[in-house]
């Protein structure tokens, strides 16, 4: 199992995706996001972040190109923050149990594609 130094190392690799991978909501994602899954078994978090993607949450015309997703975890547990603008936040989900190895993540929605920040 990679430590959480070697897998954030390896995901600053990841500067453009060659494919994109659909998701069972309908919602694309990147290589690198595909990567980022695999290595931390959170598949859980797409489903979390593509699940908000409704007709209300959607109304909001700011969130519709663009949003930012970040996962915080400390002592097992998580808030999951989206910001249509840094420091904009529209919504928060507390996750009461997460394995998942990092503190914190920072992901893109672009456009229906979810990514990582050194993909956009």
């Amino acid at each position: 199992m990679k430590t959480p130094q070697q897998i954030s190392s390896e995901l600053k690799q990841f500067t453009g995706s060659t494919t994109l991978y659909k998701h069972w909501l309908g919602l694309k994602y990147t290589d690198g996001i595909k990567y980022l899954a695999e290595e931390t078994s959170c598949y859980w978090l797409l489903d979390a972040i593509f699940s908000h993607q409704t007709k209300q949450f959607l109304s909001n015309p700011s969130l519709r190109e663009f949003q930012i997703w970040q996962l915080r975890v400390k002592n097992n547990s998580g808030i999951l923050i989206c910001e249509w603008d840094t420091k904009q936040e529209v919504l928060r989900q507390e996750i009461e149990y997460t394995d998942f190895p990092l503190s914190h993540i920072k992901l893109y929605l672009v456009e229906r594609i979810l990514m990582l920040t050194s993909e956009y």
